[in-house]
């Protein structure tokens, strides 16, 4: 059952999103006006280190009043390569400079909502170059074990979705494999 766009507008626009209202028809023939947020695409970036131990930012979000474990992470500028933008968010938020990039996934987190796909990128090596520039960003920034990964999403230490999935798959990815139950 698809549904059919048939017209959409601007309501409001700013730099990083817009908000658009859609004529949309429903598959039985009924009109309904749907609102709609278009944003700018994100890259998202960690290293996963010999130990397998993944770089995190513990950071407090004031929308929603909650604090986390997350990835670097940042909308990427008009023109610029997304593995670049992901790069480059890593390096400002924590010091860290990522070894080659390697694209893990990208995803839609609020697809009934917004058109928003974060595209994560991963490194197994990195270079430390000095403290983030981008401090403020995150109230500290740890390498934490893999293993520990799916305790912390099951207490709700990482609370966005898309991080959520993204730390899963690298940790199914680097140890899953030798988790015998």
């Amino acid at each position: 059952m698809q549904w059919t766009k048939h017209s959409e507008q601007t309501v409001y626009e700013n730099r990083w999103f817009s908000v658009n209202l859609a004529d949309v028809a429903l598959p039985d023939g009924r009109h309904l006006d749907h609102f709609l947020i278009r944003l700018r695409p994100v890259a998202v970036a960690t290293v996963v280190n010999e130990a397998n131990e993944v770089l995190l930012l513990w950071r407090h979000r004031f929308i929603t009043d909650s604090w986390g474990w997350e990835l670097a992470a940042g909308v990427v500028e008009d023109g610029e390569d997304i593995a670049a933008a992901a790069a480059r968010e890593l390096e400002e938020e924590t010091g860290w400079r990522p070894g080659p990039l390697r694209h893990l996934m990208s995803v839609e987190p609020s697809n009934g909502l917004t058109d928003a796909r974060h595209h994560v990128y991963w490194a197994d090596e990195g270079e430390y170059i000095g403290h983030p520039v981008d401090d403020f960003e995150s109230d500290r920034r740890e390498w934490v074990s893999l293993k520990l990964v799916p305790d912390l999403v099951a207490r709700g230490e990482v609370p966005a979705a898309n991080m959520a999935a993204a730390l899963l798959l690298l940790h199914h990815l680097r140890i899953g494999q030798d988790i015998h139950p």
